[in-house]
């Protein structure tokens, strides 16, 4: 307390002069109506900065947060995608059904369900990436695995709450692919080069090929159709085929993912019943 008294001895005069001025701040504002305008304009400006100060630490804290409510956002608009969704007649007329009559009523083919990524691998001939969800949040083996940019991979292991995916980076990669200008399909393949390119073969000779051409996913996927995979970056023709090798510059970063979607296909069950059936009627 000794110590407080001395400061304000010696630094007397120089406290008496701040809080004389702070009063005569005060005066002006409170009856001239140009200063109060103007140190209403210093105050307005000051707090903005401050505030937009905090809101920038307070954006960085709460970031994942934010991606999560995207995610979950960006799932609830994808399950709205046409491509999501097929069209089935009210009528029995099989023709009327094939012609899109008007009264074809929208069913969902698809849901997305949103997944963290809690592991990721680039370096390998079999990279894998590991995914916060699992059985009893719905993922089962096979689903189609799709990021903001394009296609990610195939969920190959699963656990309660937990599950691996063969990613599009990886040797054993086959995925149905489809040119987006003409439809002509062939299959995606890693040749284990580099993360940032995939190969596209069995494209027909026939087809117009630009550089440039985005490669999307085919409607015989495991992926909902017309996904992005990728851009034409060089075509070269196989001598010993009629077909195209084509080199895709991918459309996924897989080097920064944090959120991706697994596509669950409402109708898996009813469609491998089926195919299964016919296996066991072949035997």
């Amino acid at each position: 307390m000794k110590n407080i008294f001395i400061f304000i001895r010696i630094y007397f005069n120089f406290i008496s002069f701040v809080a004389l001025q702070i009063c005569c701040v005060l005066i002006l504002n409170k009856y001239s109506k140009t200063h109060e305008v103007y140190f209403a304009g210093i105050t307005n400006e000051v707090v903005g900065k401050i505030n937009k100060k905090y809101d920038n630490v307070y954006s960085y804290l709460n970031l994942q947060t934010i991606n999560r409510q995207l995610a979950e956002e960006n799932a609830r608009l994808r399950d709205s995608l046409k491509d999501s969704k097929i069209y089935v007649s009210g009528k029995t007329d099989s023709i009327a059904l094939l012609k899109g009559d008007s009264s074809s009523l929208p069913q969902r083919k698809y849901a997305y369900l949103y997944c963290r990524v809690v592991g990721n691998n680039v370096s390998s001939q079999v990279n894998l990436l590991t995914l916060e969800r699992g059985r009893l949040q719905g993922i089962y083996n096979g689903m189609g695995v799709v990021g903001p940019q394009g296609i990610v991979g195939e969920v190959v292991e699963v656990s309660d709450n937990y599950c691996r995916v063969k990613s599009l980076l990886h040797r054993k990669t086959s995925v149905s692919a489809m040119l987006k200008r003409d439809k002509n399909s062939g299959t995606i393949e890693w040749d284990g080069t580099s993360p940032s390119y995939v190969i596209l073969k069995n494209i027909p000779k026939s087809a117009k090929i630009y550089k440039g051409d985005s490669v999307v996913t085919s409607y015989y996927s495991n992926y909902p159709p017309n996904v992005l995979i990728g851009t034409i970056e060089s075509i070269r023709k196989d001598n010993s085929s009629n077909f195209f090798t084509l080199k895709i510059k991918t459309s996924t970063n897989f080097f920064n993912l944090e959120y991706v979607y697994a596509t669950k296909n409402l109708r898996y069950n009813e469609q491998h019943s089926l195919e299964d059936l016919k296996l066991k009627l072949n035997d």
